[in-house]
């Protein structure tokens, strides 16, 4: 996949990215291509060879009509988790290295559910304020919007998720 100077990209697990330079670096005396592409979230600037786009999950970001299904998915109604904390853990952090967006929900959601039946570890509330984050940052570059009114409009659909899934199980 080519990326453009310029162009708005997604870094697993780090979030929105924008690509400032396309060059060549001497690695090892052989000379490689790389990506550099500043990070949205912190101004940090990260290198990534070209050769490795793939399998480090750099992607475009998500078209204004994949939201939908994004959204789609965010308002599925909840369902038990594995109860395994390590294979939990384990599951969770390979689809945050994915970089998908639809398993980044994925995890917000299984995320949310637990955290209403009872208190999250401190690295799977680390775990969900990151997944809900990457979600907020994208869907606020793509809709051109504010990450405070989407954060609220997902915190909504999330909460009227469960309150089904309470229900529908009561």
């Amino acid at each position: 996949m080519e990326f453009r100077i310029g162009e708005k990209v997604v870094y697993p697990n780090h979030g929105i990215g924008i690509i400032e330079e396309v060059g060549n670096k001497s690695v090892n005396g052989a000379s490689e291509e790389f990506y550099m592409l500043r990070i949205h979230a912190n101004s940090s600037l990260v290198m990534v060879p070209k050769a490795n786009t793939k399998s480090v999950g750099l992607r475009r970001i998500i078209k204004k009509s994949e939201v939908a299904g994004l959204f789609s998915l965010l308002q599925e109604d909840f369902f038990e988790p594995e109860a395994d904390w390590k294979g939990r853990f384990k599951d969770h952090s390979e689809k945050m290295r994915t970089g998908s967006i639809f398993n980044v929900a994925e995890v917000l959601k299984n995320l949310v559910y637990l955290s209403h039946k009872k208190s999250l570890s401190f690295r799977e509330k680390r775990m969900l304020d990151r997944a809900k984050q990457l979600i907020i940052s994208e869907v606020a570059t793509v809709r051109g919007l504010n990450e405070k009114s989407v954060e609220e409009q997902i915190d909504r659909m999330l909460s009227e998720a469960y309150l089904r899934s309470v229900k529908a199980s009561a």
